[in-house]
């Protein structure tokens, strides 16, 4: 059997086919069982987000081309569409791709953690529903004991290289307790509601979204169970505020440096930190100029993220490195497992053979023969039928100039320790 990863991402499929192979969540399952009902797929797992749809199967031989058929099938794509942006890796290089995609080497965003998170609910879903035997059961856990070993030693994920990212985090390097904090954004798209899940995330409870359009920031503000207000009360939530994020398409800035000062007033000048990630601005630079105020800019953010991405290079390396000996590592498990079902058939056989000599041994017994030469002639015809199949087949091998058998029976069927001993 085979082991497959098939799928397309953001660096090979445009946004608007990678939408048209997205799974949603209510879709899973049952595509699950689909995928593992096709002839030859024995185990089957899918990875479905916004950036890639993967699958992770155990087929038998040339299993790929089934597979995305079926995928294209499920999602009503011609196989031609989907051949142009997909790809396929078998055994090792499968192995590979699925750790880096979980040590997040193959991200949009150099090492992000989420991908992981979605990894364990793609395996968890594949294991409610029967989708995992022992082959993608192993190498699942494996990947997540691979991936935690890069994030415990490289600290890839430690260094924000979003400029949402970096902004929460440049902001809890200002509070002492982060979680008391209460934050305000301005604005109500992308930006800001990755700016806002960043915050939730680092214990942020204090939220409050302002917008233009207050119907915009209510959706938002819901998705966060945050407070929702208008553009013209921000003068009133701007002396609660310690944090202020602002991303808004204004040709003018919204927050002057009078308004920011008669809020320090009220806060008794209590420090305020500001990102303003807008262009053009939406805080005046000269409230940069306050004492209290700690602003930065889109630029300031790029610089932390231009560095940031350099150290996490250098960790992407190093998680490349670990990486590699965790596929070895898989690599050599297999092999070993493979050698199993031999195993097993080769004592089953030397099974079968001592028990009809014991059988017989006992019959000749039953029948009153001498105990002594019973014993004598089932060890010599116990060790001419364990020796018979060997010695035929190293006969015709030698005779085919068959080296490899040779050298090989020479490994396994010789003990050098025993052939050392003296006679006793």
């Amino acid at each position: 059997m085979t082991l497959l990863a098939l799928g397309i991402n953001h660096k090979t499929a445009t946004i608007e086919v990678r939408e048209q192979v997205a799974f949603t969540p209510a879709e899973l399952a049952g595509a699950l069982a689909e995928l593992k009902s096709l002839p030859g797929v024995n185990e089957a797992a899918v990875l479905s987000t916004c950036n890639r749809t993967e699958l992770y199967c155990v087929t038998d031989a040339q299993g790929e081309r089934s597979v995305l058929d079926w995928l294209g099938r499920f999602h009503g794509l011609p196989p031609e569409t989907l051949m142009q942006s997909a790809y396929h890796y078998l055994d090792g290089e499968a192995a590979r791709h699925l750790m880096r995609v979980a040590a997040g080497l193959d991200s949009m965003v150099l090492g992000e953690p989420q991908i992981l998170g979605q990894l364990k609910e793609a395996y968890q879903l594949a294991r409610d529903n029967a989708g995992l035997g022992g082959e993608l059961e192993r190498l699942f856990q494996h990947t997540f004991s691979v991936t935690k070993q890069v994030r415990s030693e490289t600290g890839i994920g430690e260094n924000p290289v979003s400029v949402a990212y970096a902004a929460v985090n440049l902001a809890s390097h200002i509070f002492d307790d982060f979680g008391r904090a209460r934050a305000l954004l301005i604005g109500a798209g992308e930006t800001v509601e990755l700016v806002a899940r960043h915050l939730r995330e680092a214990g942020i409870r204090g939220l409050t979204v302002a917008n233009r359009t207050r119907e915009r920031a209510e959706v938002l503000a819901n998705a966060f169970d945050a407070e929702a207000i208008s553009l013209g009360e921000i003068p009133q939530a701007l002396a609660q505020a310690d944090i202020v994020i602002s991303s808004t398409a204004s040709p003018l800035p919204i927050l002057g440096k009078g308004m920011v000062e008669s809020a320090l007033k009220k806060r008794r000048y209590r420090p305020m930190f500001m990102v303003d990630i807008a262009v053009p601005r939406d805080i005046e630079s000269q409230v940069g100029e306050l004492d209290d105020v700690f602003l930065y800019s889109v630029d300031d953010l790029q610089e932390v993220i231009e560095e940031n991405r350099k150290q996490r290079a250098v960790a992407a390396a190093q998680a490349e490195s670990l990486i590699e000996h965790g596929i070895q590592h898989w690599q050599r498990e297999r092999r070993v497992r493979g050698a199993g079902d031999l195993i097993r058939r080769y004592r089953e056989q030397g099974e079968a053979l001592r028990e009809e000599a014991e059988r017989q041994a006992l019959a000749q017994l039953a029948r009153g023969e001498d105990p002594e030469k019973v014993l004598q002639r089932l060890s010599r015809q116990l060790t001419n039928k364990l020796l018979h199949g060997p010695t035929l087949r190293l006969r015709e091998a030698s005779g085919e100039e068959r080296h490899d058998i040779l050298q090989a029976a020479d490994t396994l069927l010789i003990d050098p320790a025993a052939s050392t001993q003296d006679p006793a």
